[in-house]
């Protein structure tokens, strides 16, 4: 691989970096309901005793706000299933800027909430984002995936989630009672996602398609290239990317239908790996601190448990950035190992500082110092590469059908945590950190045995192990048959 490949163009940055706008209301939208909670709850109960003359009991509130902060999850798993359509028809860049359409009536609902006094609008207007994120946490990766070079592919990738980290970071200081998380500009708060909805608008329109859509799946060469030489520049390598692509093509089954995508034999070892990885990214308990640290620092005692939270998001992006140095030379397989052993550690002694704390001084703070870590583990390779792994292990036309499945996946894992957390901690105490746990476990076993590595290969590389891999089994079976038959 020569060097001018891994040259960047600013045609290249400025695609990626308008494509990851998206990840950023993602982002921001999962960590803006943590520090207000009372306060929006104050609000639900105003609402509620407006139009009902009664308040809401303490287990309707759990209710009424699990199904809140969960509503966005579950439109999530709806939303992944627009992503083949729409990936497939309008193509990947499109895709992005029709999606971002929901972001932009999603933050205008949740801004008259209070004025039209609405719980309801809070409610539909997450769904309706939730719909967005569905959409979003797979085109922007597939986008990404198929624009860059092999060697800054992961690099690239999980700068999606570097901004996905940040706009969590800025939710959690937006939503604070001194910024905007009070009585008066909670509904601003919610509805400051539109800013990067706009800024995507305004940058993404002059960002070329993606040249492998372009190529593999309407048939146009001549734009592929083209777009090729805006994204990387006039390198000497684009005519054999170009070649890489066609050969690709050639052996790329021209359409995939969702019953081909579940029932292939190519794409079952695939589809098991994502379903490992993803679940034990979204089942390790990340989604349960970050939605409820200041619940869980408050109960520890801390009194300014805001700005623990706030350290919960710091962290967050620190080792985000970390993933993204280390994934091109490490690789995905040992950060995602690595991730679930530790994070598989972290619950258990979660578990042990949770049942000793009210008799085991100071244990309160190796509480925190646990949830630090756990999001450490969290994001130092499950919670990114669980993003974006399938785009790797797919071919061309199957890849939008394993992105969605991941992001329906992922959003269904956060969903659970999300809805599940709450009751679950009330029923179990500190031991509902045990089932983290055995998720990662299950995870780490997995992903050791089945995962191949795949830093600074070509997707048609990692496409042809896993149809080398069909050919060696089909080949088995034909043998078997033959013996029987003799």
């Amino acid at each position: 691989m020569g060097s001018k490949e891994t040259s960047l163009s600013p045609m290249l940055l400025l695609s990626v970096l308008a494509a990851v706008f998206g990840n950023f209301q993602v982002g921001y939208h999962s960590g803006n309901m943590n520090a207000p909670q009372q306060v929006i709850e104050n609000f639900f109960n105003t609402t509620w005793q407006a139009n009902y003359n009664v308040s809401l009991t303490t287990s309707q509130m759990t209710i009424l706000w699990a199904v809140t902060v969960s509503s966005k999850d579950f439109g999530g798993i709806v939303g992944a299933l627009g992503v083949k359509g729409l990936a497939d028809t309008f193509g990947r860049r499109n895709s992005i800027l029709i999606a971002n359409a929901l972001s932009v009536v999603s933050g205008s609902l949740m801004s008259i909430s209070q004025l039209c006094g609405s719980l309801g609008l809070i409610i539909t207007g997450r769904l309706i984002f939730g719909l967005f994120c569905g959409l979003c946490m797979s085109l922007i990766p597939l986008y990404i995936q198929e624009v860059s070079p092999t060697a800054l592919r992961g690099a690239f990738t999980i700068m999606s989630h570097v901004s996905f980290s940040l706009g969590i970071l800025v939710g959690m200081v937006m939503s604070l009672e001194e910024v905007l998380g009070n009585a008066q500009f909670w509904p601003l708060m919610l509805s400051l996602s539109v800013i990067p909805a706009v800024l995507q608008y305004l940058t993404l329109p002059f960002c070329p398609e993606s040249p492998r859509y372009l190529l593999i799946n309407r048939g146009q060469e001549e734009e592929a290239e083209a777009a090729l030489r805006k994204l990387w520049g006039n390198s000497w390598d684009i005519l054999t990317e170009i070649n890489k692509m066609r050969e690709e093509a050639s052996q790329t089954q021209s359409k995939v239908t969702l019953r081909d995508f579940l029932s292939l034999r190519r794409y079952l070892n695939p589809i098991s790996i994502i379903v490992a990885i993803t679940l034990g990214a979204q089942l390790s308990g990340f989604n349960a601190i970050l939605n409820y640290s200041t619940d869980i620092f408050t109960k520890a005692g801390f009194s300014q448990s805001q700005f623990l939270t706030l350290g919960t998001g710091v962290i967050n992006v620190v080792f985000t950035v970390v993933s993204v140095l280390l994934v091109e030379r490490v690789g995905r397989r040992k950060l995602l190992l690595t991730g679930f052993m530790v994070g598989a550690l972290c619950n258990i002694l979660l578990t042990v500082s949770e049942a000793t704390m009210r008799c085991i001084p100071g244990m309160s703070y190796l509480q925190v110092l646990l949830v630090f870590s756990s999001i450490s583990a969290y994001e130092l390779g499950p919670g990114p590469i669980s993003w974006f792994i399938a785009a790797e292990l797919f071919d061309q036309s199957a890849r939008p059908f394993g992105m969605a499945f991941t992001c329906m996946l992922n959003w269904g894992g956060k969903f659970l945590c999300s809805l599940l957390y709450p009751p679950l901690l009330n029923l179990m105490g500190a031991y509902v950190y045990l089932i983290f746990t055995a998720a990662l476990c299950c995870a780490f076993t997995f992903t050791f045995f089945q995962l191949p590595e795949t830093k600074g290969r070509t997707f048609d590389e990692i496409a042809s192990e896993f149809r080398q891999a069909n050919r060696v089994v089909l080949l088995k079976e034909l043998q078997k048959d033959f013996r029987t038959f003799n």
